[in-house]
């Protein structure tokens, strides 16, 4: 449940899936059944999508977003895509550092902290994203991790720009397994994400960054994980892919105000 000062935003990861009608007929759904929704949205489709889901979209409050970027602007770097690049097409939302970038091709915490300046200087919205593995959580190394991975993408971010990027917590052992942490785990880990974001970027700074959690987030968990105070919203794997369980996500049910 976040603050006033931090809307709630809801990001739909779609990974490496749809071809252009299927995509086309998912924005569609998307766009006519939006309605009276105090989350921000966003959805980031492949590169092959993109220009589609920004002409798809155009008036309509959903952000587009991209799962990736490279650092440079130009340049000889075959089959890569700058943030200008994603700014001309329609995009205002990239993911950075996600853990399938780590582990499939390499992305390190230095390369996550020249995209995310990338990223800024384009006026792009970065959501950074941190994890855990399953033997890191079982080894008690998770506040570890997440430490090392905010400390080194967030090197040389001045604290004015706090209010720019976006944080998710991503359990890499809750992404497509089914499995979701706990709210109380979840909110834990949020928290000292928070935490760390203090002692980075000043204890002011780190109450204007809005940090997602995205690990199994489906229709029936989304509401308990919402309420907890430092879980701004929720980066959405596969159930992005569908439209009644992503509208359902993005009008979560906030809990009724004791009185």
């Amino acid at each position: 449940m976040t603050t006033a000062l931090r809307r709630p935003l809801i990001a739909g990861n779609w990974k490496m899936n749809l071809d252009l009608r299927a995509a086309r007929n998912l924005l569609r759904a998307l766009r006519e059944n939006l309605s009276d929704v105090a989350a921000e949205v966003a959805v980031c489709p492949p590169f092959t999508l993109l220009a589609a889901a920004a002409e798809e979209l155009k008036g309509a409050p959903i952000r587009v977003g991209a799962q990736d970027l490279f650092w440079e602007k130009t340049g000889a770097y075959t089959g890569e895509v700058s943030a200008e690049q994603l700014v001309d097409i329609g995009c205002s939302v990239v993911l950075i550092g996600h853990s399938e970038r780590r582990r499939c091709f390499g992305e390190t915490d230095d390369t996550v902290a020249r995209k995310l300046k990338s990223a800024l200087r384009a006026g792009l919205m970065p959501v950074v994203c941190v994890g855990e593995t399953l033997e890191e959580r079982e080894g008690q190394k998770t506040y570890r991790v997440l430490q090392t991975q905010l400390k080194g993408a967030l090197s040389g971010l001045a604290p004015a720009e706090a209010g720019k990027i976006v944080v998710a917590y991503e359990p890499v052992w809750a992404i497509g397994t089914g499995k979701t942490a706990t709210p109380t785990q979840a909110q834990d880990a949020h928290l000292f994400i928070r935490k760390t974001l203090a002692t980075v970027l000043g204890s002011e700074a780190s109450m204007a960054v809005r940090i997602l959690y995205g690990g199994s987030v489906k229709p029936d968990n989304a509401d308990a994980l919402m309420a907890q105070p430092d879980i701004d919203g929720a980066l959405v794997g596969g159930e992005s892919l569908k439209p009644v369980s992503f509208l359902r996500i993005i009008h979560f049910q906030a809990p009724a105000e004791a009185g």
